[in-house]
């Protein structure tokens, strides 16, 4: 084990903890080392690289496991086209559609199998989701804990409830605490997101190794990257706001630490939706912790450019996007089968414009999510809706499918055109809508945006010519087929922001040798839009033909181009 990981558990937990550890995680890891995988690089990505989000039964056959069901139709439908697939919590689970795991080391038999699982590593690299944060309370580990066995007892986080716990984050309009009977009486432990949803004590050095034995398990079976859902929120210490501490940051590096020794191959990848400051940070100094964090920033600051029709604060934002080595890149995304963070929006947006888009997005048939605030006060949290019924206009109801698939494409082309790694969610990649049918059955915001479809039918759907799930479909599969023919959208490649004009998001991104260049320009407003374009022979990449321009050109409402260079 190198020195790098002791440093790390003595951050933590302190000298003699560490040297008592390090023993107990070199077996662990030379119990592992044998059944890792090969791998085949040490890392990362490239401009052809494309991670598809989804649950493990969006698509249904009857007599079939849901998830033969999804790799078959993913591997018709889109392989060649998505390098990555981002399987969502496939364990058993009580609540949240996955997000309370009750045996991470388990896949729900209702899903399939392990095999199963593994098959997709076949055809694609593999994203599973680590649910760390917290457990059901219905797994085996909660139960122990409740009938006081060790070491359970010291896996969950008990609180005093007199204790002052007002500086603590909220995400969610939920009590912090939640009271369980157990074998020494009643005790009150930590539930940052439900009372199904119960907090991990990352201060028991067990619970650690337990934690760290199920990553590795997992790249044991196939995971090439690893989502660590909702880990800002992974220490808890009284007094303080329990989110982004210094023993979360070094948890992650340890894990990187642990990852690297064995599975260098493997990537980390945070999901902490907050603003960008403070969501950036979990890069660490670019070589020790997350190589991917997704840009949470980017789906709400989209929304606004098209509502507003000005791609200013986008762009400005977007200028901003540096990372701090070629090591690590962003997970670029505009839907998930979460809804629209507006957390990250703070402090970029005024709270007008984020109340404006909130009400925009409930004219539009959406919900709004709040969560407390350490005054008592609540706030917008979440959008719920589906990106593409999100970019509507309430005043225009029947709006021609064509409008509403450019308009879309041309949402998602700004989202493929940043330099990053882009993440799409099954129901945008397959032109879904929302379904708040869902919502009336489960009584959840955010079933919305997490319908099951029917294979035939949906099937059935995309070979309509004029179907919306076609049109999105067959405009996604040529830019992300584009995208992929031209080096200069390399994730370590050049970016700069141009100011051409209001309405025009503007991104020139240049190959890492400098040998070739791509103006991508997207209008994300409804008018025509005169700009001036450098003068110059390009490819018009989506339309796949040679263009000269000269002048000023009209860009129609919501036009994309993407204009390759040949700069030597």
């Amino acid at each position: 084990m190198n020195a790098k990981i002791y440093d790390y558990l003595a951050f933590i937990y302190g000298d003699d903890m560490a040297t008592a550890l390090q023993p107990r995680l070199t077996a662990l890891l030379d119990a592992y080392k044998e059944c890792m995988p090969p791998a085949t690089q040490q890392h990362y990505f490239d401009e052809g690289d494309a991670i598809l989000i989804t649950y493990g039964d969006m698509v249904q056959a009857e007599g079939e496991r849901p998830l033969l069901t999804l790799y078959h139709f993913l591997k018709e439908q889109v392989g060649g086209l998505i390098r990555g697939v981002h399987l969502l919590p496939f364990f058993p689970y009580s609540s949240d559609d996955g997000f309370s795991v009750i045996d991470y080391n388990q896949v729900d038999p209702a899903l399939g199998n392990w095999e199963d699982v593994e098959a997709f590593g076949q055809t694609f690299r593999l994203m599973f989701d680590a649910v760390i944060n917290h457990i059901s309370q219905y797994s085996d580990w909660f139960q122990s804990y409740l009938h006081g066995e060790t070491p359970y007892i010291n896996y969950f986080v008990e609180v005093d409830p007199t204790t002052d716990l007002t500086a603590v984050f909220r995400p969610r309009a939920l009590p912090l605490l939640t009271q369980v009977n157990t074998s020494r009486g009643v005790k009150h432990v930590w539930t940052t997101f439900s009372a199904d949803q119960i907090d991990l004590n990352y201060a028991s050095p067990d619970l650690l190794l337990e934690i760290l034995s199920v990553l590795l398990n997992y790249v044991a079976h196939g995971a090439e990257l690893i989502r660590l859902d909702a880990i800002a929120y992974m220490w808890k210490e009284a007094g303080t706001d329990c989110i982004h501490l210094a023993q979360t940051h070094a948890l992650i590096q340890l894990m990187r630490a642990v990852l690297d020794e064995i599975a260098p191959h493997v990537v980390l990848i945070t999901e902490t939706n907050v603003p960008h400051k403070e969501n950036v940070s979990y890069f660490g100094d670019g070589r020790n912790e997350a190589q991917m964090v997704y840009n949470f920033s980017l789906p709400p600051l989209t929304l606004h450019a098209f509502h507003s029709g000005n791609a200013m604060i986008l762009s400005q934002w977007a200028a901003t996007l540096d990372t701090p080595s070629d090591e690590v890149t962003f997970f670029n995304f505009l839907a998930s089968h979460d809804g629209i963070g507006l957390t990250p929006a703070r402090g970029l947006l005024a709270d007008s414009e984020v109340s404006a888009m909130a009400q925009r997005v409930e004219a539009l048939g959406g919900y709004v999510s709040y969560k407390n605030n350490p005054d008592g006060s609540q706030s917008a949290y979440e959008l719920n809706i589906n990106y593409l019924d999100a970019l509507g206009d309430p005043a225009n109801p029947n709006e021609p499918t064509s409008l509403k698939a450019k308009r879309f494409l041309a949402a998602q082309a700004i989202m493929l055109a940043l330099r990053g790694v882009p993440g799409i969610y099954f129901h945008s990649l397959f032109g879904s809508q929302s379904w708040p049918e869902g919502v009336q059955k489960t009584g959840r915001a955010r079933t919305i945006n997490r319908q099951k479809l029917e294979i035939e039918r949906l099937t059935d759907e995309l070979t309509q010519p004029d179907s919306l799930r076609r049109l999105v479909f067959a405009g996604w599969s040529n830019m992300l087929q584009m995208r992929a023919a031209s080096i200069a959208f390399h994730p370590n490649g050049g970016q700069k922001i141009l100011d051409l004009h209001p309405a025009l998001f503007v991104v020139l991104r240049t190959s890492p040798g400098n040998e070739t260049a791509v103006l991508c320009v997207q209008n994300v407003s409804n008018q025509i839009v005169e700009v001036e374009l450098p003068v110059g022979q390009f490819i018009d990449l989506l339309a796949d033909t040679a263009v000269a321009y000269a002048g000023s050109i009209a860009l129609s409402p919501y036009q994309v181009l993407w204009l390759e260079h040949k700069t030597v």
